[in-house]
């Protein structure tokens, strides 16, 4: 599977997987190292939770690099009326009659509580590539869709301000 990422998204990975080598790595060998000083390894609690927490940083760092080893790196291309990766939108939903704002992102910077979402969702498929006063149609599934008009964009940059998602 490859992942279609930004440039922004690799340099944030990149800077993660160099912070979890370089300063998370060693203290928590560290920490093992203490752990296992405490005596039966059997029976001590803080030996099996310095260990699972060794697994979890080597096991995102694994997970980080194989990630940016399969990327596709993509590029907002959409002009500047025009709905693209990185835009702020403004949408009234029809049916529930108020006002959305959504940030369209890529998959690993999607934060639903901060209103951030896919650029492979639904409301992201309608609206990319669209402009100021378009109607647009969501289809969430074969049974259910809705309507939205495009009330304002706020054209994003590609930064790496925001976080990525962890797991």
């Amino acid at each position: 599977m490859h992942n279609k990422l930004t440039k922004a998204d690799i340099n944030k990975m990149q800077e993660e997987i160099e912070y979890r080598e370089v300063v998370l790595r060693p203290k928590i060998l560290e920490d093992v190292n203490t752990a296992r000083g405490y005596g039966d390894l059997s029976e001590n609690a803080e030996y099996k939770i310095a260990k699972q927490e060794k697994n979890r940083n080597e096991s995102r760092i694994r997970h980080l690099k194989n990630m940016i080893k399969t990327a596709i790196i993509i590029e907002d291309n959409s002009k500047d009326d025009e709905v693209g990766l990185s835009d702020t939108v403004t949408l009234y939903i029809e049916e529930d009659d108020v006002d959305e704002t959504y940030t369209v992102v890529t998959n690993i910077r999607v934060d639903i509580k901060g209103n951030y979402i896919s650029y492979e969702s639904p409301v992201a498929k309608a609206i990319l590539g669209k402009k100021e006063g378009d109607r647009v149609k969501v289809k969430v599934s074969d049974d259910y869709s809705y309507y939205c008009v495009i009330k304002k964009i706020e054209k994003g940059t590609e930064d790496d301000s925001r976080p990525i998602r962890g797991y």
